[in-house]
């Protein structure tokens, strides 16, 4: 399954309303329609400047790791209707011991997109292959520098050297074996100039898709500089740049024409909040949620989800609650 064309058929079709009622019937027909993000463990071995492990409050709150049985369960009661499973959303994965087994009951649950977020200074040649064998689609890789001094600026405790060799055995492995690779490269006014150069450091043989995303702030963060208008002027002429070694490389860019406004509504985002499942430790969906012993149905029919959806096909965008900034940005497939 391309997850991208499916991204971007959301963004095509713009009635909001066709796209609840969508989602209405998927629930109700008990399809798949779940976008289930699994954070296994509660840590990350990096402390990443414009990130809120860099809040020394905060990590201390973020312990705790989801046990074998526990993710049985989850995978019982959600992964039947999840079209992605997206393991790591605000944690490092590879910190958990056995990742591979996570991905195993995906694959086990047929779950059509299998992706995992990582920072890549763990992943070894051994544990990329285990991973693959499991089933992964896709390894979505941080990255908040393109050249040495910025990312270990930013990305403080990793290694840009252990970070490259990984793209290293991604290039090589890719001749043989078929998966994806995404770049999500966080930008502020410190990095984005370097992404002109952004080709001369990386191998197009080595990713298939780029995304290039605003940095947002996450708590009581060590770096503190949000304020993106001075770039506003050079965004256009340096995603330009961006978009046309993308397209000659075949990688899909996802990117905005010009800096997001905040305050804007993020129409294809709307149904977003909607099909965000959670999964952590300390949260599974909903708070309410008595996961270990309620199935899905019984809990969502006992708060109205599927009224809720129903619902939603009869509100004007203002109506809707959207907090979701995902997908505020072009898809270009290539």
């Amino acid at each position: 399954m391309n997850i991208y064309k499916l991204l971007r058929l959301n963004r095509l079709v713009k009635n909001h309303r066709l796209k609840f009622l969508a989602l209405y019937l998927m629930h109700r027909l008990k399809m798949r329609y779940l976008a289930v993000n699994l954070d296994p463990v509660m840590a990350c071995n990096l402390r990443c400047t414009m990130c809120y492990f860099t809040d020394a409050e905060y990590v201390k709150k973020m312990k705790g790791q989801l046990k074998p049985q526990e993710l049985d369960r989850i995978a019982e009661l959600l992964f039947s209707r999840a079209l992605k499973l997206q393991i790591g959303c605000g944690t490092e994965p590879t910190l958990y011991k056995d990742l591979a087994r996570v991905v195993k009951l995906g694959s086990k649950y047929k779950v059509p997109y299998i992706s995992l977020t990582t920072n890549a200074n763990l992943l070894t040649r051994e544990s990329i292959t285990d991973l693959l064998d499991a089933g992964l689609n896709e390894f979505t890789i941080s990255l908040h520098g393109v050249r040495k001094e910025t990312y270990e600026s930013f990305m403080q405790k990793g290694q840009y050297e252990k970070f490259m060799n990984v793209f290293s055995i991604f290039s090589e492995l890719k001749r043989s074996r078929n998966f994806k690779v995404r770049i999500n490269y966080t930008f502020n006014v410190d990095n984005f100039h370097e992404l002109k150069d952004f080709f001369q450091y990386f191998d197009g043989r080595s990713f298939d898709i780029l995304q290039i995303r605003p940095v947002r702030k996450l708590g009581n963060t060590a770096y503190s500089n949000f304020d993106l208008e001075p770039l506003r002027k050079d965004y256009s002429e340096v995603i330009k740049s961006i978009r046309n070694s993308c397209k000659a490389n075949g990688i899909t860019l996802l990117a905005a024409n010009e800096i997001p406004d905040s305050s804007a509504i993020n129409a294809s985002g709307l149904i977003f909040d909607y099909t965000f499942c959670y999964v952590s430790p300390d949260l599974v969906w909903k708070p309410d949620f008595k996961w270990k012993t309620e199935s899905f149905d019984h809990f969502s029919k006992s708060f109205g989800w599927g009224k809720t959806l129903y619902s939603n096909i009869f509100k004007s965008k203002s109506e809707l609650r959207n907090t979701s900034t995902r997908l505020n940005y072009e898809i270009e497939l290539n």
